[in-house]
């Protein structure tokens, strides 16, 4: 059986009317994710093992650097085109594009992000000098940086400080604490740490003063621990890290004090960037479905089983809650942008909610329709199944998270009690 033919893309350009730009960044990364993520990904999910070779090539591609500004080096997408390309990846290997994220993000909320938030001119210009020397690094060796979020209490949720803490001293911070679920620890080059800065005098850590500091993997003190063997993801190599009294320099920070906090509050759409995975994987179970019930997967003798009508009508409803979950991620990634409408925060925590519940039922629904076969590892979908199981869980935006949110949202205006 020949091979397939290029994947249709999962928003069409024309129908969606993307840019220029966000035609062009999808449709690399759906030839690079179809011809170079795919074949390779069975194998980082069987080992557990993370997708070096993976980075290498994106290196060569230009996609580390997808959110670096096109004056500083890079390709200058914006929030949206990187959302659109990376849910492309995420479709063909879901522990590469969740892990690319975690890189990404390192640009994307230093780059497009900052640049509509506040700060004196003087502090900009210092701002810009720092992240070049990061974006340098990423542009010319390829360096990959993580961004270790979770602590295992509310602090990743936005709910208190972080419990990572940065004491200043001279020409820099001393940084300690634990991270959990740290993706690419042990194989990022520096990692983006969100930790609190202390204050002399002060007795309690203040979420306004979060820092964002760039550790390298070699500094004195820092410490890869604990074994991953989870359901999904397995790629992702989310191990735990410690930091005792690291010693970072000054010029180690991705934002100046303050902006972290200004930028969480003030562009709330920072924290869907998880979901494009999850689309992806929501189109890819439909992708699998439709092929392999045509006879139509490589390596598969070519049975049709498209002429059953339960075949026929677990397709159509797939197909529905496919384009269901596509029509309210896109308006919600159009809507991101500085100080957002109520309403579109609103929007934003349920297309986050939907993509991550949907496409574990799509897989689920796939799972059932192709039936038996179709969970042997030499074929995708019993991987994409277990990865999709995972996004519901995913900090800050967890699927509970988002219901708790929109139901005190849609019945309170800010500021309103019931006392």
């Amino acid at each position: 059986m020949p091979e397939r033919p290029a994947d249709a893309p999962i928003f069409d350009p024309e129908a969606f009317r993307l840019t220029a730009q966000e035609a062009e960044l999808t449709a690399r990364a759906r030839a690079f994710g179809q011809a170079v993520l795919a074949p390779r990904a069975a194998r980082w999910d069987r080992e557990a093992s993370f997708p070096t070779d993976n980075y290498r090539d994106m290196h060569g591609k230009g996609l580390l650097g997808i959110c670096i500004p096109r004056e500083e080096g890079g390709l200058g997408a914006d929030f949206r085109a990187y959302c659109l390309t990376a849910a492309e990846m995420g479709r063909y290997c879901g522990a590469t594009a969740l892990t690319w994220n975690m890189h990404v993000c390192s640009t994307l909320w230093t780059g497009a992000l900052t640049e509509d938030l506040e700060m004196d001119p003087a502090l900009r210009d210092e701002h810009r000098r720092r992240r070049q020397k990061h974006y340098d690094r990423i542009l010319r060796d390829g360096a990959v940086y993580a961004q270790p979020f979770s602590e295992g209490g509310a602090a990743a949720a936005g709910g208190v400080a972080f419990g990572t803490t940065a004491r200043r001293v001279p020409g820099g911070y001393l940084v300690s604490g634990k991270k959990i679920f740290a993706s690419l620890a042990g194989h990022a080059d520096f990692y983006g740490v969100l930790c609190t800065e202390v204050k002399e005098g002060e007795d309690r850590l203040s979420r306004r003063d979060t820092l964002y500091l760039a550790v390298p993997r070699d500094a004195p003190g820092v410490t890869v621990e604990g074994d991953w063997d989870p359901l999904g993801m397995r790629g992702t190599v989310s191990r735990n890290l410690l930091f005792r009294d690291v010693f970072v320099e000054e010029d180690a920070a991705l934002m100046p004090p303050g902006l972290y906090f200004q930028a969480a509050t003030r562009w709330p759409h920072m924290f869907m960037t998880l979901s494009p995975t999850y689309m992806g994987l929501a189109q890819a179970a439909y992708d699998f479905t439709v092929a392999y019930l045509r006879g139509e997967w490589p390596g598969m003798p070519p049975v049709k089983r498209r002429m059953y009508p339960t075949k026929q009508i677990a397709v159509a409803e797939m197909r529905v809650m496919l384009e269901q979950t596509k029509a309210l991620w896109f308006q919600a990634i159009t809507d991101a942008r500085p100080d957002p409408l109520k309403e579109q925060v609103l929007r934003a925590w349920a297309a986050q909610h939907t993509v991550m519940e949907n496409a574990a039922a799509l897989a689920a629904r796939a799972v059932r329709t192709c039936g038996g076969q179709s969970m042997l590892k030499t074929l995708p979908l019993e991987r994409i199944y277990r990865d999709a199981r995972c996004g519901s869980l995913m900090l800050p935006w967890t699927a509970e998270l988002c219901i708790d949110r929109i139901g005190r949202d849609a019945l309170y205006e800010k500021g309103e009690t019931d006392d």
